[in-house]
């Protein structure tokens, strides 16, 4: 096993296990929940959506509390990632952990968001410039179509290519798939509705001042 020693690069089963625990606590912090009733009053789980997530929040509360809890969900991912630096395969473990965290919250019972800002927040860490395109085309698929989840899903899966035409390693490669193939499985419901032209648009809920 000593080509796994050399993977590791130094860290021992104990500081691994410390630091999974601290990236999935940091990762269940419910953002949106948190920003909602603390600075707005509002429980984003009985509005629109019922998601804690920016798109929600954005419908509710407006672009500065949506930019607020995509910023703080998108820095968990990230955070998850950074604990492990430099070491690619546990940096993807890490980011995993924390997204684990999101979507599975011990502070929600369980549940969570769909885990996109999170997942964009750990490929921001581990492929920089790979996240910028990826955040350009999110934005133009929004803009043109209003619906965030079309551009979720369309970018998740164009995630992983994009970082094998970038040359990252084949853990971070690896890391694209599967959050791919975790953010198209959590948005199930939402390809349901494109299909049938029901999904929600991200405009703001009526009676919601602009």
């Amino acid at each position: 096993m000593m080509w796994w020693g050399q993977v590791l690069q130094g860290f021992d089963t104990v500081t691994i296990i410390f630091y999974a625990v601290i990236a999935y606590i940091i990762g269940s912090i419910p953002s949106g929940l948190i920003i909602g009733k603390v600075c707005y009053g509002k429980d984003l789980r009985l509005y629109g959506s019922k998601n804690t997530g920016a798109t929600n929040a954005y419908r509710l509360l407006g672009f500065k509390a949506a930019f607020s809890v995509f910023l703080c969900d998108a820095i968990k991912g990230a955070i998850g990632a950074w604990l492990f630096a430099p070491v690619s395969p546990l940096m993807v473990f890490g980011g995993l952990v924390a997204m684990l965290g999101h979507n599975c919250s011990v502070f929600l019972k369980f549940k969570g968001g769909r885990g996109v800002a999170t997942g964009l927040g750990i490929v921001i860490y581990l492929a920089p410039y790979v996240s910028l395109i990826c955040m350009v085309l999110w934005g133009l698929i929004v803009y043109f179509t209003r619906i965030v989840s079309l551009g979720s899903i369309i970018v998740a899966i164009l995630t992983p290519i994009l970082m094998f035409l970038f040359g990252e390693s084949l853990w971070i490669v690896g890391f694209g798939v599967f959050g791919a193939l975790f953010v198209v499985i959590r948005h199930k419901a939402n390809i349901v509705r494109l299909l049938h032209g029901t999904e929600l648009k991200v405009d703001r809920l009526p009676g919601v001042k602009k």
